[in-house]
């Protein structure tokens, strides 16, 4: 397994934190979280966006470092606009386990919870997912639901 860049999360600040499913990665060494809206952005010459509409992430991409948006689905699209210049990868069509229950707004089909994108990105770049799901109510059933792809 190669070295690779911390994998950037970027919190939107309307992000409620007790529903935010990375928090338990917050402070661990191979993490950084930032505060949607930047201040001061930062170059990610070596990084790709988990996101819809690119090619789907593979071990070509894994010396690159990951940026992952956390947001609800109708306020990452504003926070897209910031990181356009960054390449797009897509993961496969893993299901989610992470109850949804919006009235207002539709979730994409193919949407997971944060936590669960970086657990598919990280088992795609081979990287140790070993404690990623510990703190995850929803892991055992998110496991089960994707057998088929473990």
């Amino acid at each position: 397994m190669s070295s690779s860049p911390p994998t950037i999360i970027v919190v939107h600040a309307k992000e409620k934190r007790r529903k935010c499913s990375v928090n338990p990665l917050r402070g661990k060494q191979s993490f950084r979280f930032l505060k949607y809206p930047l201040t001061d952005p930062e170059p990610l010459d070596y990084y790709v966006r988990l996101g819809f509409g690119g090619p789907i992430l593979s071990e070509a991409d894994q010396d690159l470092g990951l940026l992952v948006l956390d947001a609800t689905w109708r306020l990452v699209d504003g926070m897209e606009r910031m990181f356009e210049d960054v390449p797009v990868r897509s993961l496969p069509a893993w299901k989610t386990a992470y109850p949804r229950l919006s009235k207002m707004h539709e979730n994409p089909q193919a949407g997971l919870a944060t936590i669960e994108a970086i657990f598919v990105a990280f088992r795609l770049l081979g990287r140790d997912t070993q404690h990623l799901l510990d703190d995850y109510p929803w892991a055992d059933e998110f496991l089960r639901l994707n057998r088929e792809w473990l």
